[in-house]
């Protein structure tokens, strides 16, 4: 069975909003690394609707390394429940939002490597509740933001458990949390 993993960046104060501006100073080789081998362990992205959009206005501009173009190349699956263009980045599936728990199941029952989330937000929340997360990768900057879109919300509430944590250089700390039924 394939997993389902939820990459996030987030400021040490718990924001996620706008990583592109205080997240790329401390991408230390390291660290760039472990991103490279999260994401190559994936064969497919599963991103909510306003997540997609952003990163359909950057992604298909990159390329020439092997990071992008894996990330360019894999399937994404876009959960939405207005009209999206997929045409902007792909290739790309809409998975409609009351569709979620069927389709990602069978997805997750599907042979192929992990399916990577990026992002957190409804959609991190839904699959969560419906027992189709299999782990949090919380990627923690040494920045304090004050104020911002918050890493989780009240729809957020379930046990975890820490499964790993690994430091860099620069101070980024990525957290494993997978989610338990205590």
């Amino acid at each position: 069975m394939r997993r389902i993993i939820a990459s996030t960046y987030t400021t040490l104060d718990g924001y996620i909003d706008d990583p592109h501006e205080w997240s790329l100073q401390y991408n230390d080789e390291a660290a760039q690394k472990h991103a490279f081998e999260l994401t190559l362990g994936a064969d497919a992205l599963l991103l909510g609707r306003v997540t997609y959009e952003g990163m359909a206005q950057a992604w298909p501009n990159m390329g020439g390394n092997p990071y992008a173009d894996h990330v360019n190349a894999i399937p994404k699956y876009v959960v939405a429940s207005e009209p999206v263009d997929t045409a902007a980045w792909g290739p790309a599936t809409v998975i409609p939002g009351g569709e979620l728990v069927g389709t990602v199941g069978r997805l997750k029952q599907q042979d192929g490597a992990d399916i990577l989330v990026w992002g957190s937000g409804r959609l991190t929340d839904d699959l969560a509740a419906a027992g189709l997360l299999d782990e949090y990768r919380i990627w923690v900057y040494p920045v304090i933001k004050g104020d911002g879109r918050p890493l989780f919300r009240p729809a957020s509430t379930c046990p975890v458990e820490l499964a790993d944590a690994v430091t860099f250089d620069s101070g980024v700390v990525v957290l494993t949390y997978r989610p338990t039924t205590r």
